[in-house]
């Protein structure tokens, strides 16, 4: 439900219809990353702000500075807001734009993965550390070698092994890319070209650094090739996430102008993986940025529309509501407003 087509909405009516209503009001928060952590859910989102930037197909009006961490006792509890986890004035490398983050544990330590533009305009993505999961945090000198564009995704796997997956076009830069190499002349592909791929890279021992070369996830039709740019409804715009289910890993991510959460599915974490459908229609507001996460043995969509803010594309607010999957796997499509 992009913002050009809000004109008609009674919020009123909208809010009271929602399936989910915002998490917390006092804030505006957004791209919700959730995970359990000794039995407690903890959700590392944006906070959205606005800081009178104009608006444009870059996001320079999403200018968020800093992260909260809120944490729920139960799926049903009220979330609480810990507060400033990291902000961007206590990074060393980064100017502004804090986007979309994550979070994992390994071995007692709480590492949280971040985007943010260097002075130079480019994104990168950083790591930062704490003994707690809500923070605070402390980042690392400099951004991860090797690292680039936006919304970073941690995946734990069966063996304990972690990955990173990001990538995001337009104002995520992605499509400035190829072979992992810059050039500002480069632009997406042409719409029956393939469109571009997220990134996945499995991360060092130390959770600091990449262990391998960054590799493109390969997003697949039922035909078995390639998803193409022009497809606009399936193909890859940003917001990576990975879950397992069943045996399967479930590729999800956001299509970006078109406004849906789809999902694919493979064999591995590195893919390829094969496009199944839509988990979530659009919702009020231009973006869509989503994870998915397993409490008490039901599996939750933790996602945001603009719906508080009465439509400000840039002020969201983070929703949560069950997920249920079919008796071969598939996800069941979520409409977030009742008719």
């Amino acid at each position: 439900m992009p913002e050009e087509s809000i004109a008609h909405i009674d919020f009123d009516v909208l809010n009271q219809n929602s399936i989910s209503q915002p998490l917390v009001k006092h804030i505006f928060t957004a791209d919700p990353s959730a995970h359990v952590f000794d039995g407690k859910i903890y959700i590392y989102p944006s906070h959205d702000i606005d800081a009178g930037i104009a608006f444009d197909d870059l996001g320079s009006h999403f200018a968020m500075e800093d992260y909260h961490v809120l944490s729920m006792d139960s799926i049903d509890s009220e979330a609480v807001d810990h507060g400033v986890a990291l902000h961007v004035n206590d990074v060393p490398w980064a100017t502004r734009q804090m986007w979309a983050p994550d979070a994992t544990r390994k071995n007692g330590k709480y590492y949280l993965y971040f985007p943010a533009k260097k002075a130079d305009d480019i994104f990168q993505i950083g790591v930062a550390v704490s003994d707690s999961p809500t923070g605070p945090f402390v980042a690392e000198p400099q951004p991860i070698e090797g690292s680039y564009s936006i919304d970073p995704a941690v995946f734990e796997d069966k063996d304990g092994s972690f990955y990173l997956y990001f990538g995001g076009i337009w104002g995520g830069q992605l499509q400035k890319y190829r072979n992992n190499q810059y050039d500002a002349a480069n632009e997406e592909p042409l719409s029956h070209e393939p469109a571009l791929c997220p990134i996945i890279a499995k991360l060092s021992d130390d959770m600091l650094q990449f262990a391998e070369t960054p590799r493109e996830v390969k997003i697949l039709d039922e035909n078995g090739e390639l998803l193409l740019a022009g497809d606009n409804d399936r193909r890859f715009f940003e917001a990576p996430w990975v879950h397992y289910y069943n045996g399967k890993y479930y590729f999800s991510y956001s299509t970006g102008d078109t406004h849906f959460i789809c999902y694919a599915t493979g064999d591995n974490p590195y893919g390829p993986f094969t496009y199944q459908g839509r988990i979530l229609n659009p919702v009020v507001g231009w973006t869509s940025h989503h994870s998915i996460c397993e409490v008490d043995g039901k599996w939750y969509l933790f996602y945001h529309d603009s719906s508080l803010s009465e439509g400000v594309t840039h002020l969201r607010s983070v929703k949560v509501t069950e997920i249920t999957y079919d008796s071969e796997g598939k996800i069941q499509t979520i409409d977030p407003y009742l008719d």
